[in-house]
């Protein structure tokens, strides 16, 4: 709130300056010789004032209508010429009441016009502010957001390799692999072997990318379930009905995975309670990763900040909200392309 007031402080500031430069500029032309200082100033300030309100507002808008640091352009290819028509109305309107209030102000309609135009240039320097301002703000803005980002993957990734490289994690998959080979299957312990590799690749190649494509984390994501298979066999149902025309679109890196891995973390899988995994399309912009709730008696603790971390890799991601729901028995998690 006090930035705020400073802020707007400084902007009444900035009009009584353009007023008394425009007042100088225009001398006579603003009125009569005659009329005393402080009646030119005052004008010179209504006309100022309401000029760089009504812009100040119609910035508001645009910006709403067009907030992006990329939609510069278009925003402003829109806002100008409105600018310049705002400006030259509300000049002619001020100058007319003026007259009215003051008949010894009334100039024929040529001058009323040259002086409309003339006052496009507090309107120039209204937009120069105001864009300048706005620019540094986002510019600012944005290098929090990429620190953030990178923070927040850094710590996703840091996440992933201690969950992936968990000793219990390892302990069974190599219990699986050495069960693989002692039952003499050379070759499922060779393709078990090459998706366990496929899995560590993947994290190590993810690590530095913000997004990536949807076709890879699903391929990465069939790895990670082939090697819960081997050892949940049946028990483990995992039925994948996103439509290809959503596979080149990007997901944050190892966020269908978290997903994934949460439910095999949570829930109980045996012959009495498999756990059937969805991984289906929740609209053309989003993908829904969905199980039935049936938590395990015996948890072993965790750092319980996966999904957290994930939704937070996204608000810097997109604006679309990851979206959480455990309703009817079952958890679902939605997730934005990108």
């Amino acid at each position: 709130m006090t930035i705020r007031r400073s802020s707007r402080l400084f902007e009444w500031l900035a009009i009584v300056a353009v007023s008394v430069v425009m007042c100088a500029v225009l001398g006579d032309d603003q009125g009569h010789a005659d009329e005393p200082l402080v009646q030119k100033l005052l004008i010179s300030f209504t006309f100022t004032a309401s000029i760089w309100e009504g812009n100040r507002m119609l910035f508001g808008v645009m910006r709403r209508r067009w907030p992006r640091p990329d939609q510069t352009v278009r925003r402003l290819a829109e806002q100008i010429p409105v600018q310049i028509v705002f400006t030259i109305v509300t000049s002619l309107l001020l100058k007319t009441v003026l007259g009215v209030l003051l008949p010894e102000c009334r100039t024929d309609a040529a001058d009323m016009l040259k002086q409309a135009l003339f006052n496009l240039m507090p309107t120039a320097v209204v937009t120069l502010f105001y864009e300048s301002r706005y620019f540094f703000v986002e510019w600012k803005a944005n290098l929090t957001r990429v620190e953030s980002l990178a923070r927040t993957a850094a710590q996703s990734q840091l996440d992933a390799l201690r969950q992936q490289l968990d000793p219990h994690f390892l302990f069974n998959s190599l219990n699986t692999l050495a069960a693989l080979i002692d039952d003499d299957e050379p070759a499922q312990a060779q393709r078990y072997l090459s998706q366990l590799a496929d899995v560590y690749r993947y994290v190590l190649l993810a690590k530095d990318r913000d997004t990536v494509p949807l076709h890879e984390e699903l391929a990465f994501v069939d790895a990670y379930i082939a090697l819960n298979k081997v050892r949940f066999r049946e028990n483990l149902l995992v039925e994948n009905t996103i439509p290809a025309s959503s596979h080149q679109r990007r997901v944050a890196p190892l966020s269908v995975q978290t997903l994934v891995e949460n439910a095999l973390k949570h829930n109980v899988i045996s012959r009495e309670h498999p756990l059937a995994l969805r991984l289906e399309a929740a609209g053309p912009d989003t993908i829904r990763v969905a199980n039935p709730v049936r938590p395990k008696a015996l948890l072993a603790p965790g750092t319980r900040v996966g999904l957290a971390n994930l939704v937070r890799r996204y608000a810097l991601l997109t604006t679309t909200p990851v979206e959480v729901s455990a309703e009817g028995g079952e958890f679902q998690v939605s997730l934005p392309l990108l």
